[in-house]
């Protein structure tokens, strides 16, 4: 019986931006290597493997594709590759893999099956956000999307300032890019005024936008325009 393969978490970029700087060597010594890929959407993974090696063979590997479609079954067949011996690489849309991202279920399979699994070093905007923002980043609870019903999303914002105050913890989250200005103007219709919400926009890209101040403070500001760009929300007391 061959020897189990190895999975490797590759992180993305988080926009359209020059890679040179973003990742150290070994993440491209190690997707030079693979020929199998479990990924979030193929065009997006088509694309960075192209600036991570212009001359790399795209029609010599195989995409797997996981989303929120993909069943469970389906997700149990894409580590077939990996007993007969093939490393596979995970790659999400945009920064790390398996971090709000399908790939942890591939993930956990992988870790009951004793199969190693080796994260890579990259961009991830919730903790670059967490570390501009000045807030704890001792105690820091990333709590994803938010509910869509207004009357759960509403509730859900007073839990999350309630925790800020009382636990002097960070709370992060994230919103659809397309509905990030209804977000921001909950959040500011929500919050008390002396609470601290820190917005982290496009981060490591040339637009990247990150600003902390108090509610009240933001409620005198022109907004920035955050429709349709990624965003990081992080509330604290």
């Amino acid at each position: 019986m061959a020897n189990k393969g190895t999975i490797y978490l590759i992180p993305n970029t988080l926009g359209d931006c020059d890679i040179d700087n973003l990742f150290p060597q070994y993440n491209y010594v190690v997707i030079r290597k693979l020929r199998h890929f479990i990924v979030e959407d193929v065009r997006t993974v088509r694309r960075f493997l192209k600036k991570v090696d212009k001359d790399i063979d795209i029609d010599a590997l195989t995409f797997y594709t996981l989303n929120k479609h993909t069943s469970p079954e389906e997700i149990s067949t894409f580590l077939n590759s990996l007993f007969d011996g093939n490393d596979v690489g995970i790659i999400s849309e945009a920064g790390c893999p398996c971090v709000a991202d399908p790939g942890a279920e591939v993930v956990k399979i992988a870790q009951r099956k004793d199969v190693k699994v080796v994260p890579l070093v990259g961009p991830s905007s919730i903790l670059m956000g967490l570390m501009a923002s000045g807030f704890n980043g001792q105690s820091f609870a990333f709590v994803g999307y938010l509910p869509i019903e207004s009357a759960d999303r509403l509730n859900a914002i007073k839990k999350l300032e309630h925790r800020a105050s009382s636990e002097h913890q960070s709370q992060i989250f994230i919103e659809t890019p397309y509905r990030n200005m209804k977000m921001m103007q909950m959040l500011l219709q929500t919050l008390q005024p002396n609470t601290l919400l820190c917005v982290a926009c496009d981060v490591t890209l040339e637009t990247e936008y990150i600003v902390t101040k108090t509610v009240a403070e933001w409620k005198k500001m022109t907004l920035p325009d955050l429709n349709k760009r990624p965003s990081i929300f992080i509330i604290y007391k």
